[in-house]
């Protein structure tokens, strides 16, 4: 079998960063009646290319059979929506934009983030891929093309008459398959003065916190600074600013525009962030070296624990049938012989199972219900706001299962 080639630089892919086996799509929630259906599972073999040292996934499946219906809405997740509401006030002082500015979202999700420019007076559009994501955006009064973003989509709106004050993407570049076709539209739809902000799961930060669960079928790439800004200068865009933010257990915040508008330098920032990937190691091939002997070994000690709990007569029911929840466990192995069932806020996977494990999802009043002696928590990465909402489960000594970075015991929040 000949090695594929890397999505940057074509270098076969030969050095295995993470091998997490066979997975099936972690957002193709089940219907009751495919219980007994086949399901098909694709490899969640991460490589890292030796040139370029992009951490990436092949392409198994085409984004078409991910995003054309999806199961995730920003707007359940309350931290998510108040942060969107801070970078809309921060974009909107910092770059002077009003009612004669133009806002364009890439994966536009449920709107949960334009909503709060609409809310100003500043028109917005979003691109989102998804149309029962996007229908929940217009019922927000967000303008919404269901489209997939890339050099032709970009084309087409100038054409049209239309390019960005302000172009941005939350959590979307990781989703991408192919780089150079997305990046290639940023460069034609931003409007000569425009500026380009782009989020993503920083890589360092997801090597610190053994963060593999955010690995999955729809995150094609793990992104550092570095590689990034050797991505972007490629198609002519200068990264001009960067911050380190909160969400998915550790981000990157990026600012760019045109590298041919010679505008103001880089702030110091940028070259902070550089400098701190080149002492962690991270243009180092070897540094990535021993990442799977620590998912591994995180594995095990999850198991042991589970096993000890069950073993103890101990119930045990999930929070968050999120896309990390789904990887996790499916790569420990991890079934209702542990967990009992999984709760959601969001209705649309209500009454469904989890992909591969066949796990039930409920409504979260169900742990009233139940009163279970163990809540695990998926998606740990919003654990503050699960245990708030939770807090109840203390009325019976209920306790609370993070597993990530290692699986440890919350009795109380914090």
């Amino acid at each position: 079998m000949t090695a594929a080639g890397c999505r940057f630089c074509q270098t076969p892919l030969e050095r295995t960063f993470v091998d997490l086996g066979m997975s099936p799509l972690c957002q193709t929630h089940l219907e009751p009646d495919q219980l007994n259906q086949g399901e098909e599972f694709y490899p969640l073999h991460v490589f890292i290319c030796e040139k370029c040292l992009l951490v990436q996934l092949q392409q198994y499946v085409t984004p078409d059979k991910i995003f054309t219906e999806y199961a995730y809405f920003s707007s359940f997740v309350e931290t998510l929506v108040r942060l969107a509401e801070k970078y809309a006030d921060d974009v909107i002082s910092r770059f002077g934009l009003g009612k004669d500015s133009k806002v364009i979202e890439i994966a536009s999700n449920d709107g949960y983030l334009l909503q709060h420019f609409v809310k100003r007076g500043i028109p917005v559009l979003g691109i989102e891929p998804a149309a029962n994501v996007a229908k929940a955006a217009e019922e927000k009064g967000v303008a919404s093309l269901v489209r997939f973003f890339g050099v032709e989509t970009a084309k087409t709106l100038v054409k049209e008459g239309v390019g960005a004050d302000l172009l941005l993407g939350n959590n979307v570049l990781p989703h991408v398959p192919d780089l150079h076709d997305f990046v290639g539209g940023l460069k034609i739809l931003l409007k000569p003065s425009g500026v380009i902000t782009i989020d993503f799961q920083h890589l360092m930060r997801m090597m610190q916190g053994n963060q593999f669960d955010t690995i999955y079928q729809e995150h094609y790439s793990y992104l550092s600074f570095t590689f990034v800004q050797k991505l972007f200068a490629h198609h002519g865009l200068t990264l001009f600013d960067v911050e380190e933010i909160p969400t998915h257990g550790g981000s990157l915040r990026l600012f760019a525009r045109h590298a041919e508008t010679g505008d103001s330098p880089p702030t110091a920032a940028v070259a902070q962030m550089l400098e701190l990937e080149e002492r962690e190691g991270m243009n180092r091939l070897e540094h990535y070296a021993n990442y799977e002997r620590r998912v591994t070994d995180t594995k095990r000690k999850l198991l042991s624990f589970l096993i000890e709990a069950k073993r103890a007569g101990k119930s045990i029911v999930g929070y968050g049938a999120a896309g990390k929840t789904n990887t996790l466990l499916n790569y420990c192995g991890i079934r209702t012989d542990f967990l009992d069932y999984v709760v959601d806020r969001n209705p649309y996977k209500q009454g469904r199972f989890l992909p591969g494990t066949h796990i039930p999802i409920f409504a979260p009043e169900r742990i009233r219900e139940t009163r279970p002696d163990y809540l695990f928590i998926g998606p740990w990465n919003i654990v503050d706001e699960i245990v708030r909402q939770t807090s109840y489960i203390r009325e019976w000594n209920g306790q609370w299962i993070v597993p990530i970075p290692e699986p440890k015991v919350l009795s109380a929040p914090g």
